[in-house]
């Protein structure tokens, strides 16, 4: 086969059009040209003619017509790897220039563990919304495990707002450390325990904890147990929500780890009480995470900008500029 890339005038930069390929990657998520038409608003003679329109272009076959629909080649493959780049370019393109014609609009989507939701994250919304009221704020609270990284690099949010696992790969992406938000061992302001002027982990032991499922808390917490040759308590209840866990709190029963943050943004609402317990961690700072080599929309900078502003007002807070 000839090489496209050396005779891109002639044979594919003519032919190729985003509108075709925009069909090719329709086709391939319906799993049929027929279901694809009907998303499309189109005939599925037309779906069929541009695919046909696409494989002359590149002289290869890109999708294999089975008995229940249809199949992506690894050509295909290949295409629309490449061709969400090109969709997801173009998208932050037009958002820079609706952004340009008018400053005060935008979108701005971030992935982030319920911890930073209930804690930093609102400061920053509000921050951002008094001075550009009509940029729009989409909040996705990810799987525990996955924490938003999968999200991001699928284009499907701008950033995560995380702590850095110990087995993140991290090649593709920016890490810029904004805040060393400090766990503590909190209890409710009527448990027994907050009274107490000294007090270990091991006092702790049969208190009823609640445990959250996060990745990242999870390894802290085990490291925390295990450098005072403990291992980390039976949990009696599991459970991310910050809400759930103030509840909770508040009967004085159980016991349970914050951070810094969220005791910060939620003292006043809720009667917590944080024990002297050192749970001497390795820093684990949080991080605000975006795909290398990808655009950034003016919005979503300025939304960075105020992280940046946010996390610098509180105890730990490691930057204020990019």
């Amino acid at each position: 086969m000839a090489s496209l890339a050396g005779d891109w005038d002639r044979r594919v930069g003519r032919k190729l059009k985003l509108r075709d390929l925009h069909i090719l990657a329709v086709v391939v998520h319906c799993g049929s040209m027929a279901r694809a038409a009907s998303q499309l608003a189109m005939s599925q003679p037309a779906v069929s003619e541009a695919i046909a329109a696409l494989e002359s272009a590149l002289s290869v076959r890109l999708l294999d017509r089975l008995p229940r629909g249809i199949a992506p080649t690894v050509y295909a493959n290949a295409l629309l790897k490449r061709g969400h780049v090109v969709f997801d370019e173009l998208q932050q393109g037009i958002r820079e220039i609706e952004f340009l014609a008018d400053p005060s609009v935008g979108e701005v989507r971030v992935a982030c563990p319920e911890t930073f939701a209930a804690g930093l994250l609102p400061d920053v919304i509000d921050r951002l919304s008094r001075r550009y009221p009509r940029i729009v704020i989409r909040v996705d609270q990810p799987d525990t495990q996955s924490l938003g990284f999968q999200e991001l690099r699928d284009r499907m949010v701008d950033m995560v707002l995380a702590r850095r696992p110990q087995s993140l790969i991290e090649d593709d992406l920016d890490i810029e450390p904004l805040l060393d938000d400090r766990h503590r061992v909190v209890v409710g302001t009527n448990s027994p325990l907050a009274r107490r002027k000294r007090i270990s982990l091991k006092d702790i032991l049969s208190v009823p904890w609640i445990l959250p499922p996060n990745l990242v808390v999870g390894e802290l917490i085990t490291e925390a147990f295990a450098a005072q040759g403990l291992t980390v308590p039976a949990e009696r209840v599991n459970s991310s929500s910050i809400m759930l866990r103030n509840r909770l709190l508040a009967t004085g029963r159980y016991v349970t780890v914050l951070t810094d943050s969220v005791i910060h943004y939620n003292a006043k609402e809720w009667p917590l009480a944080v024990l002297p317990i050192n749970l001497r961690l390795s820093s684990r700072p949080l991080s605000v995470v975006t795909l290398k080599h990808r655009t950034i929309s003016p919005a979503v900078k300025l939304f960075i900008e105020q992280l940046r502003i946010a996390a610098a007002s509180l105890p730990g807070g490691m930057t204020t500029s990019g």
